[in-house]
Parts: structure tokens; C-alpha cells; sequence
């Protein structure tokens, strides 16, 4: 694909018939399917990840639903829009971060699932997921010889993609809760941890060098616990470290938010993968 420009690419996404036989047999050549870091790219993230966390208590708790009847409609809405987000042949924003934002949810439910129902405790949840994650890096990358996420232009890069995304949330809740309430160090603790992990990870890129792709995945696996630590601590009552806000209220001011930012993005197309990224990440792979 070297040297496929924008207009080839979109005629291959609406007619699969015309690829030939290619390096990557199980994938149709399609337009990024995910946006571009920028700012707004981690404001969106942190805001999801902390509504995934308060989202999944107020179905859960607040409304009563239970954490087995929740599991079942979050994650069948989950599937719904990952199956719109794989039809679409590029980046959409509101279908995208519809995606994310229910998977974030979902992330959370798995957790609370193997922690409430199943009496997994926390440090092996997080062992499991960090395991399960290296795992789907190491496959991903074997296969696609890349993890960069300028390359998301086929269905097997994308499944590995919303895979990795998956764990990373599901961890990053683990982790989360392991931190804030096992080893008791409070939200807000946590807040202030997770937010200097994820500016070393910046330092460590901007100064000392660390590659883009691994300081983006380290990046964005802890902004999950981030974002999850930032919604119980605006959530939970002031008797347990928290602002007292409620699940309601904050799930309320974070869906607003993104759904502003979102709104924006899909206007200004700010966060649109420039062309000759993704054919200079393509020119790497073929080499």
C-alpha cells in the first residue's frame, strides 16, 4: 500500500474486489479509523474513563438495574456500536467515542464482575489484565509488526485495536481500585498518582526519547485509572474522601462535556489523520 493515496484508499474501502493479493490476506483496506492524538484526543479519553466508572455505579446502584442486568445491556449496546463502528470506512467522532465511552462502562463491569460476583481479589484482576493485555500487544504485534494507531486502516489491525482497549480499561479500573481502596490511599491520592505517572510517561517521551507508540499505549492505559479515580472521588460521599457530587451528577457533567467536544470535532475535523501519515506508516510496513 506505499504510495496509496487518499482517493485509492477510499475507492478499496467501498470495493473490496479491487485489492489484490496483498501482504494482509484477512483485511480490507479501509481510511484511519481512529483519530489523531491531540489535546482534545485525552480530554475526551479521561472524560470517558471517569464516566465509565460513575456510569456503571449509577445503573448499577443508583437505578437499581443490578450489576448482571447492567452487564447484559451495556455490553449489548457495546457490541451495537462496535458493529457500526466496523462498518463505517473511517473515522466518525460520535461513532467512535460512542465506542469508547461503552467500553469504558464495560471495562468496569468486568471488573466489578470478577471482584463482587466471583470474590477475585484486586491484585489478581490487575495481574490477569496486564497479562491478557501484554498478550494481545505481543499477537498484535507479531502479526501487524506494529502498534502504531496511525495504521488502523484494516478490520484485523481494528480487532486488535478495540481488544487492546478493552483490557486497558478493564485493568486501569483494577488498578484503580487496587490503589484507592485496597491499599486505602483515598481517591484524591490516587488522582495525584495516576496524573504524575502520566506525566512521566510524557517526560520520558519528550526528553528522554521514549518511543511515540510506547509512551502512547502507557499513556492511555493510565488515564483508566485516571479518569476512574477523578468519578469516585467527585462521586462518592465527603465521609468516604469524596466531593459528594453522586453518580448522577457526575456522569452528567462529564457526558455533557464530551458530547460538546465530540460535536466540535466531527464540525472542525481536528483530530482527522493527515493523509501522508497514513501512507508513510503503511510505506514502513510494506518495507
Amino acid at each position: 500500500m506505499a504510495g496509496t493515496n487518499l482517493r485509492d484508499m477510499n475507492t478499496l474501502a467501498h470495493d473490496p474486489t479491487l485489492i489484490g493479493t496483498g501482504q494482509q490476506p484477512l483485511a480490507r483496506r479501509i481510511l484511519n479509523k481512529v483519530p489523531e492524538v491531540t489535546l482534545y484526543f485525552w480530554i475526551i479519553k479521561i472524560l470517558c474513563t471517569t464516566v465509565g466508572e460513575t456510569a456503571a455505579d449509577y445503573l448499577n446502584v443508583d437505578l437499581g438495574l443490578g450489576l448482571t442486568n447492567t452487564t447484559y445491556a451495556v455490553g449489548a449496546l457495546l457490541i451495537l456500536a462496535l458493529a457500526v463502528q466496523f462498518r463505517s470506512n473511517r473515522y466518525v467522532p460520535g461513532i467512535y467515542w460512542t465506542a469508547v465511552v461503552l467500553i469504558s462502562v464495560v471495562g468496569t463491569l468486568i471488573t466489578d464482575n470478577l471482584v463482587d460476583n466471583m470474590r477475585v481479589a484486586l491484585q489478581t484482576s490487575t495481574i490477569v489484565f496486564s497479562i491478557a493485555l501484554a498478550c494481545t500487544f505481543a499477537v498484535w504485534y507479531t502479526i501487524e509488526r506494529s502498534l502504531s494507531i496511525h495504521s488502523i486502516t484494516t478490520y484485523r489491525r481494528e480487532a486488535f485495536y478495540w481488544l487492546a482497549i478493552l483490557f486497558t480499561f478493564a485493568l486501569g479500573s483494577s488498578a484503580g481500585d487496587l490503589i484507592a481502596e485496597t491499599y486505602g490511599l483515598g481517591f484524591f491520592v490516587s488522582v495525584l498518582i495516576f496524573a504524575a505517572s502520566i506525566g512521566a510517561v510524557a517526560l520520558a517521551h519528550f526528553r528522554f526519547k521514549l518511543g511515540a507508540i510506547t509512551a502512547f499505549w502507557l499513556a492511555y492505559i493510565l488515564t483508566r485509572p485516571l479518569g476512574a479515580s477523578i468519578g469516585d472521588w467527585m462521586s462518592q460521599p465527603s465521609v468516604d474522601g469524596g466531593l459528594g457530587l453522586g453518580t448522577t451528577v457526575t456522569s452528567f457533567i462529564f457526558l455533557s462535556l464530551i458530547l460538546g467536544l465530540v460535536i466540535y470535532l466531527q464540525l472542525s475535523k481536528e483530530d482527522q489523520t493527515p493523509a501522508e501519515l497514513i501512507q508513510a506508516e503503511e510505506a514502513k510496513l510494506a518495507a
